[in-house]
């Protein structure tokens, strides 16, 4: 069995909207697994350290920046 590469996709949410589906369309049709801040709900310290870990399993970081 072949391992799916796990990406997470780091950028600012709402200015990079149509930019992120795009990136994490590419990632599953490429049989990636999309990981990024969307899936967590963001709120206290415990949450975070959830989030830090998801980064920390993940083989890649995939930064998008503002244009």
């Amino acid at each position: 069995m072949d391992k799916r590469e796990q990406v997470f996709v780091s950028s600012t949410f709402v200015d990079l909207r149509d930019e992120r589906e795009k990136v994490i369309q590419g990632l599953l049709e490429a049989d990636c697994f999309p990981a990024g801040m969307e899936l967590f709900p963001a709120t206290n310290d415990e949450k975070w350290e959830l989030i830090q870990g998801v980064i920390d399993d993940s083989d890649y970081y995939l930064w998008l920046g503002p244009r």
